[in-house]
């Protein structure tokens, strides 16, 4: 598969650079995609919630009224869950939401969102660029060149570039990421895709292991 390689201003280049169809345009697997953007998601979770049960809770343990002759239910602690201030039944304690999928799994995943992006038409390549010095103005004059000013996009570097990832550091809709920090969430929670030139070559390489 070809896709033809813009410039920074939006312009064709004339060149063209071919897409591996093993990595790009495969039937896309919604199971694996599911599942690898749910363990990303359950990765970002703290799990430091807590709730006191009743054994933790201050208070006496003195037996609050007589057993029998009161009319209401028979009582015997502050600290029960059925009065105000008594502890929490089974409530939340600290764990990890994580949990393991294999590999193959993954990347099936990345090529399905990969794939994704390309049916959509929201799949874009560029080629390599950089700056000087930082500059959010400069970045953004590309999403503007690119027609992505109002959109959600990821870019995809080859290597790491500071001045690239830190123009684009203050843009909520804009992020920049390498082929090595690519996940499936990423791919999905952008609308547009944009590759640099550089990238393919490394993203094919991380996917066809």
């Amino acid at each position: 598969m070809e896709v033809k390689v813009l410039d920074i201003n939006g312009k064709e280049t004339g060149r063209k650079v071919q897409l591996s169809d093993s990595v790009f345009a495969i039937e896309p697997n919604k199971h694996a995609v599911y599942l690898d953007v749910k363990q990303y998601l359950a990765n970002q979770r703290q799990g430091t919630h807590k709730a006191k049960e009743r054994a933790e809770v201050a208070g006496s343990t003195r037996k609050i009224k007589k057993q029998k002759g009161t009319g209401t239910a028979r009582a015997g602690s502050a600290k029960s869950p059925v009065f105000k201030g008594g502890g929490t039944i089974f409530g939340p304690r600290p764990r990890s939401y994580s949990f393991k999928l294999n590999k193959n799994l993954k990347r099936l995943a990345r090529k399905s969102a990969l794939s994704l992006k390309v049916n959509e038409s929201n799949l874009v390549v560029v080629e390599d660029f950089t700056f000087d010095t930082p500059s959010t103005k400069n970045f953004i004059n590309v999403l503007k060149s690119l027609g992505l000013e109002n959109k959600k996009s990821l870019f995809v570097l080859g290597d790491t570039n500071k001045n690239v990832y830190l123009s684009s550091r203050n843009l909520k809709a804009s992020s920049v990421v390498t082929t090595l920090e690519l996940s499936t969430y990423a791919i999905l929670n952008a609308k547009s895709l944009v590759l640099l030139e550089g990238a393919v070559d490394g993203i094919e390489a991380n996917l066809s292991k």
